[in-house]
C-alpha cells in the first residue's frame, strides 16, 4: 500500500502538536483543494451545520475542532488505499469498512461514557476505525487464498491471526504496525493497531485506549456490525473490561446513542 500523501502526513504531525493553531492547519489544508473542500462540506452538514453557510476554511477548523479535522484526513487517505472495484480478495470491502467504522463510534462511546477527557474522544474513534488496517494489505497480496484463513478460523474455531501466523508466517497486527510506521500515525494508534490481539503483553503508556478498542471490537464482532474475517467472534474479554472498569452492561446504555452516531459517521465518510 502506498504512502499516505504528503498533506495527511502534514496535518496528522500539525494536529499532535500541542502548540498549534487553526491558522497553521489552514496553510497545509488550503495547499489541497479536494481536502478542503471535504472540510467545508462537513461543516455544513446536517450534523455540524451551523444557521448560516460557512465558507472559510479557519472558520470550519474551528467548529469542527482539530481532531475532527484529523480524522477526516486520516479517514479520506485511508479510504483512499483501499482496493478499487477489480479487487479480487476474499474481503467485502463495504462490510469491512463498516465493521471498522461501528468499532471506531463504539470506542468513542465508550470513552465519553467513561467520562475521558472530550479532547481526547475522536482519538478513541480513529484507533477503533484503523485498528485492523492491517488485514487490507494482506487480503491483498494474497487473494483467495485469503479465504483460506477465513475458513479454517471458523472451521477449527481459532482467532483469525493465529491462522495468519499458520499460514503466512505473519499476522494484520504485524503487517498494521508496519503500515502506521510508514504512514508516522501517532504512538497511540500504532499500538493499538499492533496490540489489540495482545493487549495483555502491552506494557506501554496507552492501554486505556488499546483495552476500549479491544471490547469495542468484541461488542461489534459479536454483534455482526460489517465483517472483517471473524465468521466465529470471541466472547467480550473480562479482563479487557476490568482494565477499564466496566462491565457489559455499558454497552446497552451506550446503544441508542451508538445507532445514531453510526449514521452520522457514515455521512462523515461519504462526504
Amino acid at each position: 500500500m502506498p504512502s499516505f500523501p504528503t498533506t495527511t502526513s502534514k496535518v496528522i504531525e500539525i494536529c499532535e502538536n500541542p502548540r498549534t493553531s487553526v491558522v497553521d492547519l489552514r496553510k497545509v489544508i488550503s495547499l489541497d483543494p479536494v481536502l478542503t473542500a471535504k472540510v467545508i462540506k462537513l461543516i455544513n452538514t446536517v450534523y455540524y451545520g451551523t444557521n448560516q453557510q460557512v465558507t472559510s476554511l479557519v472558520h470550519a477548523t474551528i467548529v469542527l475542532g482539530l481532531n475532527t479535522v484529523k480524522n477526516l484526513v486520516l479517514s479520506t487517505a485511508a479510504l483512499g488505499n483501499l482496493p478499487k472495484g477489480d479487487h479480487k480478495g476474499s474481503l467485502d470491502m463495504d462490510e469491512f469498512w463498516r465493521h471498522s467504522l461501528s468499532v471506531g463510534v463504539m470506542a468513542k462511546l465508550l470513552a465519553k461514557k467513561r467520562g475521558v477527557d472530550r479532547e481526547q474522544w475522536e482519538g478513541y474513534f480513529s484507533a477503533g476505525l484503523l485498528h485492523d488496517i492491517g488485514k487490507i494489505p494482506l487480503d491483498a497480496v494474497f487473494g483467495r487464498d485469503y479465504m483460506n484463513v477465513i475458513t479454517d478460523a471458523d472451521k477449527n474455531q481459532e482467532p483469525l491471526f493465529c491462522v495468519e501466523d499458520r499460514l503466512f508466517d505473519t499476522n494484520h497486527c504485524q503487517v498494521g504496525q508496519i503500515l502506521a510506521e510508514l504512514w508516522r500515525l501517532d504512538r497511540a494508534l500504532l499500538d493499538v493497531i499492533a496490540y489489540h490481539h495482545n493487549y495483555n503483553a502491552y506494557v506501554g503508556e496507552h492501554k486505556d485506549k488499546l483495552c476500549t478498542v479491544v471490547v469495542a471490537n468484541n461488542y461489534v464482532n459479536f454483534s455482526k456490525l460489517g465483517f472483517s474475517g471473524d465468521i466465529r467472534p470471541a466472547q467480550i474479554e473480562q479482563a479487557a473490561l476490568n482494565e477499564l472498569n466496566i462491565s457489559k452492561d455499558i454497552f446497552f446504555e451506550v446503544e441508542k446513542e451508538f445507532l445514531i452516531e453510526i449514521e452520522k459517521a457514515k455521512l462523515f465518510l461519504k462526504i
